[in-house]
């Protein structure tokens, strides 16, 4: 999967985590101020992840699909925001969770980015609530079996 001037690739942890680190670093505990403890767990190693390159192959954004079908750690380096790469991304995401037989996707969407999510079939469950000090809301996203 592509855009015009970026590519999706499937990333593996081992390989790719120095570069999946530092898009999420950027965003989530520089620009949001996400404390470290609460952005690294456990599942980074069992999850499905993706990156976005740019065409010189530079790591510009990148998220992930943990076993229990959620979709998280959704980051895009601020100059590429606004350029289809988080649609890409997502839409990369959902493909691979279709083909895990994952029927119902979910995600813990940051109250700013819930159109985003909404845009791609995502629907708000129950009460909004926080997480790291920043307002999210459940979105899940039926799909049916193939």
């Amino acid at each position: 999967m592509s855009g015009d001037d970026f590519t999706i690739e499937i990333a593996d942890w081992n390989r790719d985590k120095s570069e999946l680190r530092s898009i999420r670093e950027v965003v989530f505990i520089i620009e949001q101020r996400v404390p470290q403890t609460l952005e690294w767990d456990d599942k980074d190693i069992q999850s499905l992840h993706v990156i976005a390159r740019d065409i010189a192959g530079k790591g510009i954004g990148t998220g992930r699909l943990t076993p229990e079908g959620q979709i998280g750690r959704m980051a895009v380096l601020s100059q590429w925001r606004n350029s289809g790469v988080g649609s890409a991304l997502l839409i990369q995401l959902i493909e691979l969770a279709k083909k895990g037989q994952v029927h119902s996707p979910f995600l813990n969407a940051q109250k700013k980015a819930i159109p985003f999510y909404t845009r791609h079939g995502f629907r708000s469950v129950g009460d909004e609530f926080m997480e790291a000090g920043i307002p999210h809301q459940r979105m899940e996203q039926n799909q049916k079996p193939d």
